[in-house]
């Protein structure tokens, strides 16, 4: 019975460790299912899990247990370090510590990827305006015509060529004027002599042409300019902004103004002599007696105090003042009488331009007297009157009495006052109303060119009104040589940078004010004719000989290589060196006399055409510069392409020869700069040319003089181990050359090798047997000097210069 308990207990457990214990769930399958599993894990091994059996094999071989490996691989649990932190207790200062120091790496880290991302931005968009801003100044350039970024550079070796015939001047009439007027000017700053006005002789060459419009605005900028000169230490903007150099320009504007009326008073009294009723008095108060008279027929509704002289008072006071005479505007209070005698004491202060300070006090007074009883009145020109004297009501317009621009411009010009307290008109918020507010539009610029230009031209807006003009193509002549006048006297703001568009607008200037970008002016102007007429263009050049790029290099200097390089007129420009070594003068020297450094403009022009590949016209120019060694070494360059090569006529190389023949006959005494090792290297290819010579033209006995002279090549054995001590002083354009070297003498050699084996004639006639041999055995002697010379070389010559010289070597034997 209890065999029965015992085996009746071991069936029990083994029941429950089947079937409770374990994790996983029980699963009951047929016979059939089990095998249909068994085929489908063996497919899957057979066909996936190779690669799986071999790792386990090789890494189990090491000592390796790879489904222990991938299960500590499955247990791993990543650290929550990008997770938000669990709040905790106030007591549990260690899990406080540890969230801190977690939350400080996260901060720290959340920085530096912040300012990462925002470094990556700012230089991202430095990088596509700057790509920008160097496509727009390539489109601005190409609006006129191919810029240095636009050629199409051709790294030939090419000569300079003139055209037979030249091509016909693109100047006009006028245009020839003004250049003629620039080159006069120019040669007066170069004598030193006494500056004289430009704006007085290219105003003199505009009247010659009888254009009315053209000439009013040389007016105004000859009354604009007849002012004190301005210091040299401020911008030219902000002195026009800022007092005295404001107060000057509204004093000549209102002059301008003021004159121009005057004579239009005097045309109008002329159309009508026998209605004005002038008399023979001179003065602005009978002149405005007749003008008034002929605009105010009969009674003027809302005209006030009555009349003198049989004119209406008020008018007359105005008209007087408007022609810019306070006294005639005294002698009319004079004869009002009690009428308007509180005007008295600052029209006698005006017409004595006494104190500042005492006038201010005056217009307080009349503002009082204005706003009690002038504000209402009826009378538009008494109105006017007190506001002009009293600075009142800066933003009435007065249009009943001011109905045309130029009474616009001087009613507010009139009306300006920086130091006052309170309302207040002041020159900038005059020229912002003018540019911003009314604008091209407002004046219909286009249709009357000339209007819009006196507007910006007597609110002190040069810049703006220059631009304007330089639209035009009729007035654009004027442009240009109205900034080349306001430029010499220091009247022109310019950009600090030259690549800024034509006008452009500086956030640290005084609003509304612009700059102008006087070099890419008379770029555009003078690129229309620079490669026709170069000597006009540099005399226009000459005017930016005070400035200078963010490079700090001079523009005068940067325009001429420019120049030099768009024509190729080199000897035109910078002189030509004849073969004694003189040099004749070219148009940049005629300014040698105020510092213009003709050398080093033409080695600035020789750096650009040494980078574009233009060799033969950089030697050039460097030999112009004084730059021996430079020469030189750009002609060992150029000679070690072409030495090698057989002479043909009209060819580069024969070109070069030419030349390498000058200058050695030239670069000889004290004067010559250069190294040795440079002088010795061109000497060398220099006479490789004739070696080459003789060898192309058969000369045999003469190539192997001239290369026994030159001393690089051994001719024999006792010479290999020196000319290869002496190979490692030699210069790789030296080097380059030498398998032509070596090949060139082994063709000799073997060819004079036949002839004498063959039994060919000697000069002197017929030699003997032993005389034969010596003379083989001397040539296989050299054969194998030059074989063993180019096996020994510390240099890898191309493959197959050693197999040919080895091969002509083998067939002298």
């Amino acid at each position: 019975m209890a065999d029965f308990n015992d085996l009746l207990f071991q069936a029990e457990k083994l029941a429950n460790d089947l079937e409770g214990n374990d994790e996983l769930p029980k699963v009951d399958r047929s016979l059939r299912q089990v095998l249909e599993a068994s085929n489908e894990l063996y497919a899957r091994v057979a066909q996936s899990g190779a690669q799986d059996i071999q790792a386990n094999l090789l890494l189990g071989s090491k000592g390796i247990d790879l489904p222990q490996i991938s299960q500590k691989l499955e247990n791993l649990i990543s650290r929550k370090t990008f997770e938000p932190l669990e709040p905790i207790a106030d007591s549990d200062i260690h899990t406080f510590l540890k969230n801190e120091t977690e939350s400080a790496i996260l901060r720290i880290i959340s920085e530096v990827n912040e300012r990462t991302l925002s470094q990556v931005q700012e230089l991202q968009w430095e990088y596509i305006e700057n790509e920008w801003d160097q496509e727009k100044y390539k489109l601005l350039s190409a609006m006129t015509g191919p810029s240095e970024e636009f050629l199409n550079l051709d790294k030939t070796l090419r000569t300079s060529v003139l055209p037979e015939v030249p091509s016909p001047s693109p100047l006009t009439v006028e245009e020839t004027l003004f250049a003629k007027e620039i080159f006069k000017y120019n040669k007066f700053v170069m004598e030193n002599n006494k500056k004289v006005s430009l704006v007085e002789c290219f105003a003199k060459i505009a009247k010659d042409f009888q254009d009315t419009k053209v000439n009013e605005m040389w007016d105004i900028l000859s009354y604009m300019l007849n002012i004190p000169p301005l210091p040299r230490s401020k911008d030219p903007l902000i002195n026009r902004s800022t007092a005295p150099g404001c107060n000057f320009i509204i004093k000549a504007a209102r002059t301008y103004l003021e004159d121009r009326y005057k004579m239009y008073i005097n045309n109008v009294i002329t159309e009508d002599l026998q209605n004005a009723r002038r008399g023979g008095v001179p003065g602005t108060y009978h002149l405005v007696r007749s003008f008034v008279g002929l605009r105010f027929h009969g009674d003027y509704l809302g005209l006030q105090d009555g009349l003198i002289d049989d004119r209406p008072l008020w008018p007359m006071i105005y008209y007087c003042i408007r022609c810019g005479d306070f006294k005639a505007a005294l002698e009319c209070i004079k004869h009002a009488g009690m009428a308007c005698e509180e005007l008295q004491p600052i029209l006698e202060e005006y017409s004595k331009t006494s104190d500042l300070k005492k006038i201010n006090k005056l217009e307080q007074m009349i503002k009082i007297q204005y706003r009690r009883s002038v504000r209402n009145t009826t009378d538009p020109f008494k109105r006017a009157v007190y506001c002009i004297l009293g600075c009142c009501d800066v933003a009435d317009e007065h249009s009943e009495v001011a109905q045309t621009a130029d009474d616009y411009l001087w009613l507010k010009l009139t009306l300006i006052r920086e130091d006052a307290e309170g309302e207040k008109l002041t020159f900038s918020d005059l020229q912002t109303t003018v540019l911003e507010y009314y604008g091209e539009t407002h004046y219909q610029a286009h249709k009357q060119p000339h209007l819009y230009f006196q507007v910006l031209a007597l609110t002190g807006q040069f810049e703006a009104a220059i631009e304007f003009l330089s639209r035009i193509e009729r007035y654009r002549v004027h442009a240009v040589h109205m900034a080349i006048a306001l430029n010499e006297i220091y009247l022109l703001a310019l950009p600090r940078d030259v690549q800024s568009p034509l006008l452009s607008e500086d956030p640290g200037d005084p609003k509304p004010g612009r700059r102008l970008n006087f070099v890419r002016l008379i770029m555009l102007y003078v690129h229309r004719f620079e490669i026709t007429n170069p000597s006009e263009a540099i005399q226009y050049f000459f005017v930016l000989r005070n400035l200078v790029n963010l490079e700090g290099q001079n523009l005068f200097a940067v325009c001429v290589s420019d120049l030099a390089l768009e024509c190729r007129d080199y000897d035109l420009l910078f002189g030509k060196i004849q073969s004694n070594g003189t040099r004749l003068k070219g148009l940049v020297d005629q300014f040698s006399s105020i510092g213009i450094n003709t050398q080093m403009i033409a080695e600035m022009v020789a750096d650009q055409l040494n980078h574009k590949g233009l060799f033969e016209d950089a030697i050039k120019l460097y030999d112009l510069a004084h730059k021996h060694e430079q020469v030189l070494k750009l002609m060992s360059t150029m000679l070690s392409q072409v030495v090698h090569l057989a002479p043909v006529p009209g060819s580069t190389r024969e070109r070069l020869q030419i030349l390498a023949e000058e200058l050695a006959f030239r670069y000889v005494g004290d004067s010559f700069n250069c190294s040795r090792q440079i002088y010795t290297t061109f000497y060398i290819l220099k006479d490789l040319l004739n070696f080459f010579d003789h060898y192309h033209n058969g000369q045999y006995v003469l190539a192997l003089e001239a290369i026994q002279k030159l001393q690089i090549i051994p001719l024999s054995m006792n010479e290999v181990d020196e000319k290869v001590s002496n190979f490692k002083s030699l210069e790789s354009e030296v080097c380059r050359v030498l398998p032509d070297i070596l090949l060139a003498t082994m063709n000799i050699l073997y060819h004079r090798y036949t002839h004498i084996d063959e039994g060919t004639e000697h000069l002197k006639g017929r030699i003997d047997e032993t005389e034969k041999l010596a003379q083989l055995h001397f040539l296989r002697d050299q054969a194998k000097a030059l074989t063993s010379f180019a096996g020994t070389l510390p240099y890898r010559l191309p493959g197959d210069t050693n197999i040919r010289l080895v091969r002509m070597e083998i067939l002298m034997h």
